[in-house]
Order: structure tokens, then C-alpha cells, then sequence
């Protein structure tokens, strides 16, 4: 599906041909094998030969490959591997931002430490909020559809000046969804252990309390409910959709219709899925889902803005197949990515493999509060695109703006989601 009705996109691993004036679609590749492997060494084993494969495979090019570099294990992987095929002075970008860099340049100063190590032609960008704001409608109407991230501009900048340099680029997209990298895969299967206790254990009043006291000091609303939600839809959309509180109040109520997302979604993915290891079959409907609509979608369409490839090489088909039949346990143990840190550990000095998990992110909250606030008020105000005028509850959405102007109130992904979704009516709906 697209957003805009009667135009649909090819869906992934399938082919459309003409037959007959008819327009038909063929699935040549799907996972069909999810069965267990129990060997900790085999998997160890296919993972390290896959991923040298892939890598090898996906530096060949009749043009300049560079790869874009994080903090993060899964990029510094691939610069790893490409040093060890013979791959020097590789050319590597990194990103960072001029504001609070002790705070938002963890994976800047991270990147910059890795290429020392591997002597590549290292190339920096630092973006500032005035950047943004110079870049922002170009950048919206170059995705299409209207892909909400607080971060995309710096995929977009960084995109420009690889180009430069460039015609390929190898990133590091993946190795979260496909072998348990994010927290909410943790927090999951913290919720399925739970409920292995005995139901009047979990449910009696001191339980409660206690887990309500405790969600207060580690900063988790509803750690009782969120416990106690079944394996299934709700569980998923709990850690993956927006809030109904927040939707009620941006939405008018004729275009708010709270369990529409829900019905999708369990008619979809979660009307027959296996439930003996509910952390395996999140991580797999993360990659079918969030993965191909969101994370790899944006960047596709922000880097071939400027005509620049970029391949990924964890996400072979052949690591994809693999991470399926590995059971969450050798996925999640300790502070996450077990079985592929330690398969592919001699890539990774100390100072990545152990660092904790640091998401990526902007200083967009920030930027809403200074370079970007008076564009912010313009983009969210009624008069700015007709088109959208009946869709959105605007005095609320100014209140909410308001709270995060003078920090009342953080409503960053609610905000950045408004502008976008505004910027790119005004490209493509305005008549």
C-alpha cells in the first residue's frame, strides 16, 4: 500500500509482469524455515562465514564505495570485515551536531575513534539547526510519502556530502531487528518470563504496588500492565504504535478510529504466528514491518536524492533465513546481540563491544526550541495547507507545542510527525 489510493508499491522479494493486459505480482523469496538450531557453535560458524560472504560480495562495484559510520557495533562490523578483504583507507562518513556534544556526539566521536584504528579517509559533517531549517522541505518532499524521523535530516546531509566522494555506500542497517538489539525486544521477553509465574503471583494487590513503585524509580509508565499484556497484537503495539492519548488529542474525532491500526495488524501478522517464542516472531515482524516501511524506506529515498546507493550487507537474504530459526535465548542473553557479538568479536575492539546500547539520536528537541520554533508554529498552524484543515484538532496541537516549548511537556515524536505529515500535504495535496 501507499499512501494515496489505487497506487500500490511492489512488495518486497516480488516481481510484476504484464500478461494479457493484466498486471500481476509473483513472491520469488520468503522465510519458510523457522525451525530451531540449538547449536550455539553452528550458529557462531554460519554467521561469521555469511557475513564476511556478504560484505565481500557487496563492496563490489565499478564505483567508489565508501561506508557510512556510527558508534554502533553493527557498522564498525562492516568496516571490520572490509578492512580484513583488503579494503584500506577505505573512504567512511560520520555525522554530528553543534549543539551539546557530549550529550548528542556519542556516535561522532565513536566513528572517529574506529576510522583512526583502521586509517580510513575519514569525512565529517556537523549539522546545526539552521541546517535544518535550510534543508527540511527539500528533504520531506524527496521521501514521497510522509516518513517521520527526528533524525532523517542527518541521513539527507550526510547523503549530500558522501556524493561527493562516493557512489556506493555500505551501512550498517538490520543487525537490530535481526538479532535483538533494541530494548523493547528485552522489555518483552522480561514480560513473557513474568507471566510464567503463577497467575495469583502476578496479579494480587502487593504484586501490583510493588511494580508500580518500581516502574516510578526506572522511569516506566504502566510497568504492572505492560507485564501483564498477553503475547500477541496488544503486546506488539504497546512498545511500537503511538498512544491513544496523544492521538486523541491531535486527531478530529471523525478521522480518529482507535483500534484501525490494531485490526491491521492482527489480521495481518498476528492472526497465526508461533507462540512458543513470542521475542523471535517480534524481531521478524519488525523486519517485514518497521524495518522495510520506515528505517529503510527513508534512507533509500534520502540518499538517492542525491543519485547515492547505499547496500546492507547484514541484510542478506541468506543472514535473514539464518536469524530465523535462532532462538530468541541466544539472542537476548546479557546486554543484547549475544550470538553475534560473539561471533564476529574480533571486529570489534573493547571500547564498541562493550559499550552499552546509546540510540542514535538528534538534537531535534532542542532545535524545536530555538532555530526551528517559529517555522514550527507556522508549519502547525490551520492556515498553513487547507487541505489538511479537517483532519487535525490545530488548538490542541498549538497547546502541545506550547508544553514543549517551555518543557512542560516533551512531545518531540508527536511534533516532528504533525510536520512532517504538513510539509509534505503542501508538496503533494495542494491543488
Amino acid at each position: 500500500m501507499t499512501i494515496f489510493k489505487n497506487i500500490y508499491k511492489l512488495p518486497p522479494a516480488s516481481y510484476l509482469y504484464l500478461k494479457n493486459n493484466q498486471v500481476k505480482t509473483k513472491q520469488y523469496w520468503q522465510i519458510d524455515n523457522f525451525q530451531n538450531i540449538n547449536s550455539e557453535k553452528e550458529i557462531i560458524e554460519q554467521i561469521q562465514y555469511l557475513m564476511k560472504d556478504s560484505v565481500r560480495g557487496q563492496l563490489i562495484s565499478d564505483q567508489p564505495v565508501g561506508i557510512f559510520l556510527s558508534g554502533g557495533i553493527d557498522s564498525n562490523l562492516v568496516l571490520g570485515l572490509a578492512n580484513e578483504l583488503g579494503y584500506k583507507q577505505i573512504k567512511t562518513f560520520s555525522v554530528g551536531f553543534d549543539i551539546e556534544p557530549e550529550k548528542f556526539n556519542f556516535d561522532f566521536e565513536m566513528a572517529k575513534k574506529i576510522s583512526q584504528k583502521y586509517q580510513t579517509d575519514h569525512h565529517e559533517l556537523i549539522i546545526s539547526g539552521k541546517d535544518v531549517l535550510q534543508n527540511i522541505e527539500k528533504m520531506i518532499y524527496h521521501l514521497d510519502e510522509p516518513i517521520a524521523n527526528a533524525s532523517q535530516i542527518a541521513t539527507f546531509l550526510l547523503a549530500k556530502l558522501a556524493k561527493q566522494e562516493v557512489s556506493v555506500v555500505l551501512g550498517g542497517d538490520g543487525g537490530d531487528e535481526l538479532f535483538g538489539g533494541y530494548p523493547r525486544y528485552f522489555y518483552s521477553r522480561y514480560a513473557s518470563q513474568w507471566q510464567l509465574l503463577p497467575e495469583f503471583l502476578r496479579n494480587n494487590y502487593l504484586t501490583n504496588t510493588f511494580l508500580n513503585y518500581l516502574g516510578k524509580y526506572l522511569k516506566k509508565e504502566n510497568l504492572a500492565r505492560k507485564l501483564n499484556t498477553p503475547t500477541d497484537v496488544e503486546r506488539y503495539l504497546l512498545f511500537m504504535s503511538q498512544k491513544d492519548d496523544i492521538l486523541e488529542e491531535i486527531l478530529n474525532p471523525d478521522y480518529w478510529q482507535r483500534d484501525l491500526t490494531k485490526n491491521f495488524y492482527q489480521e495481518k501478522y498476528f492472526k497465526s504466528y508461533p507462540k512458543n517464542d513470542f521475542e523471535k516472531y517480534f524481531m521478524l515482524t519488525d523486519a517485514e514491518t518497521w524495518l522495510v516501511d520506515e528505517s529503510l524506506m527513508q534512507t533509500d529515498k534520502l540518499i538517492m536524492a542525491f543519485g547515492l546507493e547505499k547496500r546492507v550487507p547484514i541484510l542478506d537474504y541468506r543472514l535473514v533465513e539464518l536469524a530465523a530459526k535462532i532462538p530468541s535465548k541466544y539472542k537476548l542473553k546479557g546486554p543484547g546481540k549475544y550470538i553475534f557479538k560473539k561471533a564476529m568479536n574480533k571486529y570489534l575492539p573493547d571500547y564498541i563491544l562493550k559499550a552499552p546500547k546509546h540510540g542514535w539520536f538528534s538534537p531535534t528537541a532542542k532545535w524545536l526550541r530555538t532555530d526551528l520554533k517559529d517555522f514550527a508554529y507556522d508549519v502547525l498552524s490551520e492556515d498553513y495547507c487547507s487541505e489538511t484543515s479537517d483532519y487535525f484538532n490545530f488548538p490542541n496541537i498549538r497547546k502541545i507545542l506550547d508544553g514543549h516549548i517551555t518543557k512542560r511537556r516533551y512531545n518531540l515524536n508527536s511534533i516532528w510527525i504533525l510536520i512532517t505529515f504538513q510539509i509534505w500535504a503542501k508538496h503533494y495535496l495542494k491543488k
